[in-house]
């Protein structure tokens, strides 16, 4: 019997609903490790992942089994179950529709990897409007303004 082999590592970014600041500190920890449960669970691993307040950057490696939009689909609704059950914002929590998938080699994992948990400081001199369009220029990725994230900046 024939196996299959693959070699699938994905960041995948999205946003809060409305680009609200929702994602706090006191809990952010924690929302990664439920994020992180909910990957594992669907046979894929975490190599990085960052929830800024508004947005947040996983980098994953994806089991063959798995499509990138049923991964997204169930780390959006745990989280947010999540998030809704726990009552750590006040009003009811959601994802923006839609996210960006960017896919990378073996070879720029560390690369990736530095650049996920090193948001904060990045985010000090670039917006989330303009990483996000840089990222869909960098891998060449047609877009129609409309169906980008609603941005605030």
């Amino acid at each position: 019997m024939a196996n299959t082999y693959t070699q699938l590592y994905i960041q995948f970014v999205f946003s809060v609903k409305g680009r609200a600041n929702l994602i706090h500190e006191s809990f952010r920890d924690e929302l990664e490790k439920i994020i992180c449960g909910i990957i594992a669970n669907h046979k894929s691993k975490t190599y990085a992942i960052y929830c800024n307040p508004d947005h947040i950057h996983i980098l994953v490696s994806m089991h063959p089994t798995m499509s990138p939009s049923k991964l997204m689909e169930q780390v959006k609704s745990g989280s947010t179950n999540w998030l809704n059950d726990k009552k750590y914002i006040p009003s009811k929590f959601s994802w923006q529709d839609g996210y960006g998938a960017f896919t990378y080699s073996k070879s720029q994992i560390d690369q990736v990897v530095k650049y996920i948990l090193n948001q904060p400081i990045h985010h000090k001199k670039e917006s989330f409007r303009e990483e996000y369009l840089l990222l869909l220029e960098k891998f060449e990725i047609a877009y129609d303004d409309k169906y980008l994230f609603e941005w605030y900046d």
